[in-house]
């Protein structure tokens, strides 16, 4: 009974929540349904304002844009304006332009026939003095120039005497100093040195054997070292002859050596001559570098120092040319620390002004322009490159141009520096007399100072002084032009008249 009643009790539970639950659940639904459309009304309302909004904003953004279209239109009719405004005026200047080339036109047209009438008109009258005077232009102004001529002799003479004496002993006093400084600082007197040509043998049986059987010997020599040996009846001594001094030292170099060990024969004269070879290109080397050491220049490359080294077996009458080098290169940094010139450029243009001279019996060309272009191609600058035109041109561009030039004659003309053969020597100053010789005026000329100086004694019935002045200057020119010659050579022309009488 108890449990049945718990059983209904239950039951009753069960259906009172469940029906309190239902109740629950509907007034939640309600409160949902509720909320529901409190939040969609919301969202309607919500939704209102801001498609206001945006009406708004895309209003505001129509307004702006449509007043931008207008700027823009404002802007793009005042360009409108402008265009046509200056289209108009370039139209009228075009039609001015065209106006003025054509008054121009006009006015050139003009010119040419009014020039033509004057130089007719010039013409006409020229023609009219020619038959009063009897002369033609040609010979008036001849006349004209001879008068002008003969009464400025004078005045310019005196002239030119001026300007000649005026600042010319002070220039010379300083020139002087400098050079003097300049020697005295470099003093390195050197002798003369020839290429030697001739190779002394302990007795004449050597002789036969340099020649070998058949003159195999000789042949071979001959061949592998490019010269040409020549034995005749001198006692115990041959010549060697050839243009490239390398070369004859080689051939001297081998055949000391052959005579030394005794063994003369085709193969030991090939190992001797190969063994020569690379002495020399050793020999030649260290030459290079230890004159490009003892000038204190530096960075070249070692092929130039090579070819620089070569020198050593160059002279240039009877002067051994990679010594000259060192002297210009000393003498030239020298006088630029003097004048103020670039000590540097003029150190290494002075080492390398001759280095032509190495090749110029393998290229063809004078020496300066060899020397050139093969700085040039070794990459030295401008400047140090034209040092080896600089030293032969009359008038230098560059003041280390001159310094180089003046370094070159220091070096040449010192006593002893250079040597002629004896032959060359007469003939030389046979060509120094008979150049002044050929001038119209001169009655003897005569070559002193051992051709440092031509001594012209003029006619002073057919030269006044200006002649004399003008003598002087044409055979200066006319010796530079033709002759070669070392250093400088000074023109000395007199002029002088000696009336004699005779009281009896």
């Amino acid at each position: 009974m108890q449990y049945f009643i718990i059983f209904i009790a239950s039951i009753i539970g069960l259906i009172f929540g469940y029906l309190l639950r239902q109740i629950l659940l509907s007034k939640s639904a309600a409160h949902a349904a509720k909320k529901a459309e409190n939040i969609l009304e919301e969202a309607k309302n919500k939704a209102k304002s801001l498609q206001l909004e945006a009406k708004d904003k895309a209003l505001a953004i129509i307004d702006e844009a449509k007043k931008e279209e207008k700027e823009r239109q404002k802007r793009i009719n005042d360009l409108e304006n402008r265009l046509s405004q200056r289209e108009g005026l370039f139209d009228r200047k075009l039609l001015e332009l065209e106006d003025k080339k054509q008054k121009t036109e006009n006015l050139q047209n003009e010119l040419t026939n009014q020039a033509e009438e004057i130089k007719k008109i010039k013409e006409e009258q020229m023609a009219k003095i020619e038959k009063i005077a009897q002369l033609s232009q040609e010979q008036a102004k001849d006349v004209l120039l001879k008068n002008v001529e003969a009464r400025m002799k004078d005045e310019l003479l005196n002239r030119i005497r001026k300007m000649e004496n005026e600042g010319s002993e002070e220039l010379e006093q300083k020139a002087k100093n400098i050079l003097a400084t300049v020697i005295e600082r470099c003093a390195a007197p050197h002798t003369a040195e020839t290429t030697t040509t001739s190779v002394d043998l302990p007795n004449d049986e050597m002789k036969g054997r340099i020649i070998g059987r058949e003159g195999r010997n000789i042949k071979t020599i001959e061949q592998l070292t490019g010269v040409e040996i020549i034995i005749d009846d001198t006692p115990e001594s041959i010549m060697i002859s050839g243009f490239n001094p390398i070369r004859r030292h080689l051939a001297k170099r081998a055949l000391e050596k052959l005579m030394a060990d005794g063994r003369i024969h085709p193969s030991r004269i090939e190992e001797v001559v190969e063994q020569g070879k690379k002495e020399l290109a050793l020999d030649i080397k260290k030459a290079g570098e230890e004159a490009a050491y003892k000038a204190g220049v530096v960075g070249l490359d070692t092929k130039l120092v090579q070819i620089l080294g070569r020198l050593k077996y160059r002279t240039s009458y009877g002067q051994n040319q990679l010594q000259h080098a060192l002297e210009v290169s000393h003498l030239a940094a020298l006088l630029a620390s003097e004048l103020g010139a670039d000590v540097n450029v003029v150190k290494k243009g002075g080492l390398l002004h001759d280095i032509g001279k190495a090749l110029d019996h393998e290229i063809q060309g004078s020496h300066p322009e060899i020397g050139y272009d093969l700085m040039k191609k070794f990459g030295l600058p401008e400047e140090v490159a034209y040092m080896s035109i600089a030293h032969h041109e009359n008038e230098p561009k560059t003041l280390e141009g001159v310094i180089v030039k003046i370094a070159d004659a220091i070096s040449g003309s010192r006593p002893g520096a250079r040597r002629d053969s004896f032959e060359e020597y007469i003939q030389r100053l046979t060509e120094l007399e008979n150049t002044a010789k050929s001038f119209k005026g001169v009655e003897k000329a005569y070559a002193i100072q051992a051709g440092r100086e031509i001594r012209v004694i003029a006619s002073s019935e057919e030269l006044d002084d200006y002649g004399a002045k003008k003598l002087a200057r044409d055979i200066a020119d006319k010796i530079e032009a033709e002759l070669r010659y070392p250093g400088e050579i000074k023109v000395n022309v007199i002029r002088e008249k000696r009336i004699v009488e005779y009281a009896k």
